[in-house]
């Protein structure tokens, strides 16, 4: 990494430079350090399967090259004038958003991942018109507001991935009123996102069902993750017997699925609580929700105060995420297992320990 309060930043991440999505080495310049900047080494990054739609495009709006990752835990090397937050030497973490408007309603309420000016990790354009870059690299430089404390006691690879797959679960789950004891709640998909899921919602005291197509994840998902109750999508007498049981289902799956399936499964006033980057229109018949009064909610990471709630809620429950550690240069191989869902549950980047 470039030294503290060098003139000439310039570092080597690992890039997409086109469609393909195959990450390089790429060298670019950080900007210096503002009145508000955290300049941070970053130890790690997790993979999240939002790196794969951006750097192959299939949202169609990638820029390259891009080097991504948004799930960063690192060490403070330098801070600005203004910033109060933060010592050199603090662990922190950066996750999807580092800019906002701060003057919209959703800012002005805190909840500034719904701002409509918001500022991506990377993939975007920073206030100084270049282009922003995540944390498949050295260092990168974030304003204080977008930067949380990872408590003492969280190992920053553990911390790394719950900065969006952690925060994701956790955010709905306070937003929608669902965080009281003694609520029945379904996970479909067992990825990185679902398996933080049935950890967080059980440390918050739900019976989980994890939904699956196949009975093959049953022993992870009761025996490894805790789950309460395991249901086999694709047996009709197992669903009918799981009709109007669950609060809510939290729907982790990141490419096209029908939702009718699981509807029924939820109680009058239930939630089905959507959180997978899918490129396709999704269907489902209105009375479906019409009869229950229930509700297809839309959810998308969480706001930095809940992100640093959401650390210090995994802390006190010794919640961590089940991860298997690559180096930058296996980067691309873990990505091709990662499209494969060939990982329990989450790649984590030592990127402190790669070539780059």
């Amino acid at each position: 990494m470039a030294s503290a309060g060098s003139n000439n930043r310039v570092i080597t991440g690992w890039a997409a430079r086109d469609a393909s999505g195959v990450l390089t080495p790429y060298t670019y310049t950080l900007r210096e350090t503002g009145p508000e900047d955290v300049l941070i080494k970053v130890l790690y990054c997790g993979i999240c399967h939002t790196d794969i739609h951006q750097a192959k495009n299939h949202l169609g709006m990638s820029n390259y090259p891009m080097v991504p990752g948004h799930e960063v835990a690192g060490e403070v090397a330098e801070v600005g004038s203004k910033v109060s937050k933060f010592r050199v030497g603090d662990t922190v973490g950066v996750g999807v958003v580092v800019g906002c408007c701060r003057a919209c309603g959703p800012c002005k309420a805190n909840i500034e991942q719904y701002c409509n000016k918001r500022i991506w990790s990377y993939n975007d354009v920073y206030t100084d018109g270049k282009p922003t870059q995540g944390g498949f690299a050295p260092a990168m430089v974030v304003d204080q507001k977008f930067v949380v404390k990872i408590p003492d006691g969280l190992a920053p690879e553990q911390a790394a991935p719950l900065l969006c797959a952690g925060l994701t679960v956790y955010s709905p789950l306070k937003s929608f009123g669902l965080m009281k004891e003694g609520l029945k709640g379904g996970i479909l998909g067992l990825g990185g996102v679902g398996h933080m899921g049935v950890k967080i919602a059980k440390a918050m005291g739900h019976h989980i069902t994890v939904i699956s197509s196949s009975d093959k994840k049953r022993e992870e998902a009761m025996e490894h993750l805790g789950a309460d109750a395991y249901l086999v999508s694709s047996d009709a007498d197992q669903m009918a017997a799981a009709v109007d049981t669950l609060d809510y289902i939290i729907d982790t799956i990141p490419v096209f699925h029908p939702l009718e399936p699981y509807l029924p499964l939820l109680k009058v006033d239930g939630k089905l609580i959507m959180m997978g980057v899918i490129n396709q229109p999704m269907q489902f018949v209105t009375p479906m929700i019409m009869l229950g009064r229930k509700s297809i909610i839309g959810t998308f990471i969480g706001s930095m105060e809940e992100a640093q709630e959401m650390l210090e809620f995994c802390k006190e429950k010794g919640l961590t995420s089940m991860i298997e550690m690559v180096k930058m240069e296996s980067v691309n191989q873990a990505i091709e297992r990662l499209e494969r869902n060939d990982v329990r549950y989450r790649f984590v980047v030592d990127v402190a320990r790669s070539k780059l």
